[in-house]
């Protein structure tokens, strides 16, 4: 036997050594691509934009409420943990008009460069804020109006579209992704818009007394009808004169219910009740503030249907 040549296995070491390479190429490229891509750090106010945020942004997004969902929106006030959010934010969504007082002296001092605020109230025709009469857009110099807007699933549509752009703006990679999830959660909005709307047409006597100012838009949408209001401004309390008017009222015009939020203490609304005989209902402005209101679809489900089996005596 001829012994191998040691200048015949030479020639094949740069052979070898490609196909080392190359292999250790196939491996990094499949580590990369099984390697789960970063999400996106986002704050939002409060939990309704939490939820549309995850509805468009799905597993490309990680979300941070700075509000669970039983505090008031109003008169919240931040904490350490919501700064060390905020810095870390790409985003930072929020409704506007006023509703969040605190939200611009957080961003202050959070002092993130590159953090983008988005007002998803922005385009949105609002209710006057006192009269609730009457309309301005959110967005332009010098107007003031009713900053519930998302009580009306109209306005949420317009607040997606303001959430859809942001993402896409800063993520442009997964913009078909976006665009997909916004046309599908729109699909069941509008489905359960149909629905509410069916339910409450059945109901005759559709008037309430509210809380506080946070009904008009929705009322607006579903044709329910406030007759009054305890707390014409948040935080306010009524005068000794504000309550026997509505009382008066109450008794008069025999106005089955009074709705009250979880967010708000009940102790006046069940003075009316105990005064007049109307039922007081607990409904919430917040996804997650009551059991069975987790999403904002959910929200709207459990305030309509509460309400008019209120209204209904059921």
């Amino acid at each position: 036997m001829v012994p191998s040549s040691p200048m015949l296995n030479f020639r094949f070491v740069p052979l070898l050594w490609a196909i080392v390479i190359s292999h250790s190429l196939v491996a990094a490229l499949l580590i990369f691509a099984a390697s789960p891509i970063e999400p996106l750090n986002i704050v939002v106010t409060i939990p309704v934009l939490k939820d549309l945020t995850e509805q468009v942004g799905g597993s490309y997004v990680r979300v941070t409420s700075l509000l669970s969902g039983y505090e008031n929106e109003h008169t919240y006030s931040p904490k350490p943990s919501d700064l060390v959010a905020v810095r870390k934010a790409r985003l930072l969504f929020e409704v506007g008009i006023g509703l969040e007082v605190w939200v611009s002296s957080l961003v202050k001092n959070a002092g993130s460069a590159s953090l983008l605020v988005v007002t998803t109230s922005k385009g949105i025709p609002l209710l006057r804020d006192t009269e609730h009469e009457g309309t301005a857009h959110a967005g332009e110099e010098g107007e003031r109006g009713n900053p519930h807007v998302w009580m009306d699933p109209e306005n949420a549509m317009t607040m997606l579209q303001h959430i859809a752009d942001a993402l896409i703006a800063v993520d442009p990679a997964h913009a078909t992704e976006y665009r997909a999830n916004q046309a599908a959660y729109l699909r069941k909005l509008a489905q359960l818009r149909v629905e509410l709307s069916e339910r409450v047409a059945r109901v005759t006597d559709r008037r309430f007394i509210a809380h506080h100012p946070a009904w008009p838009y929705f009322a607006r949408r579903f044709g329910f009808q406030i007759v009054g209001t305890i707390q014409p401004q948040s935080g306010s309390e009524p005068s000794a004169l504000q309550l026997h008017g509505l009382i008066a009222t109450i008794k008069k015009d025999r106005i089955k219910v009074v709705v009250s939020e979880v967010q708000l203490s009940r102790r006046i609304p069940e003075l009316l009740s105990k005064e007049t005989g109307a039922r007081v209902v607990v409904l919430t402005t917040l996804p997650g503030g009551l059991p069975h209101t987790d999403t904002y679809l959910d929200m709207l489900r459990y305030n309509v249907l509460q309400l008019a089996n209120a209204l209904e005596g059921l």
